[in-house]
């Protein structure tokens, strides 16, 4: 399901930013170096559940009453002795529990244990990419993730990208804040500087400008 007041707040933070980034105004913040950890293939651990994920369900003992579900667009999963769970929403762990809860009524003190393995997540589990980049697109978040893994997700920089004008758009849901940083993505890329490689979080907003000459 399409969260239509968060897709309005996404392309409101967009125009803002790219206002800002043509307008000429006070210099943004800048984050700082991303430390040097590897981002792991999978979700982070705290990683919310959206449609259309794959998942592997174990039920340890009663192998049958697992296996692998996707995610329907209605937010739910089907396995066997349990229909129409919702799955949305909910980390791994609070998916087990509720599988566990469900199973008790037929196996005693069931085991359950969700893992992900292929994932969309839900629209505050993404960061976006928007701008001067060859393909712009919303990628799922992983744990560690980096700048460096954002871009390389899109294919880089366009041909006529401002990757030194670049901005990242953050929004703390918990304060209602908005903060913008200034990112230096050319000398990234082009001149491979480390300290301008940033952690990255849920729900940022990567804005990259064209050049203008």
């Amino acid at each position: 399901m399409i969260d239509t007041r968060a897709t309005v707040l996404t392309l409101a933070l967009v125009a803002t930013a790219i206002t800002g980034c043509a307008g000429g105004g006070p210099a943004a913040p800048q984050l700082p170096p991303a430390a040097f950890v590897s981002s792991t293939q999978g979700p982070s651990e705290d990683y919310v559940i959206g449609p259309l994920d794959s998942l592997t369900i174990f039920v340890w003992r009663n192998p049958e009453l697992g296996g692998k579900v996707q995610v329907r667009p209605d937010g739910r999963i089907t396995t066997p002795l349990i229909a129409d769970l919702p799955a949305v929403g909910r980390t791994p762990a609070q998916l087990a529990d509720d599988i566990k809860n469900r199973l008790a009524t037929f196996v005693r003190e069931p085991l359950v244990s969700v893992i992900v393995d292929n994932f969309s997540g839900t629209f505050s589990q993404q960061v976006r990419i928007v701008g001067a980049t060859e393909k712009p697109a919303s990628i799922p978040y992983r744990a560690n993730m980096t700048l460096l893994d954002a871009m390389i997700a899109v294919g880089g920089l366009s041909e006529f990208a401002s990757g030194n004008k670049a901005r990242l758009v953050r929004f703390d849901r918990a304060t209602g804040k908005q903060t913008e940083y200034s990112l230096r993505i050319g000398r990234l890329l082009k001149q491979g500087d480390a300290k301008a490689n940033v952690a990255l979080q849920p729900g940022d907003v990567i804005i990259i400008p064209e050049s203008m000459f």
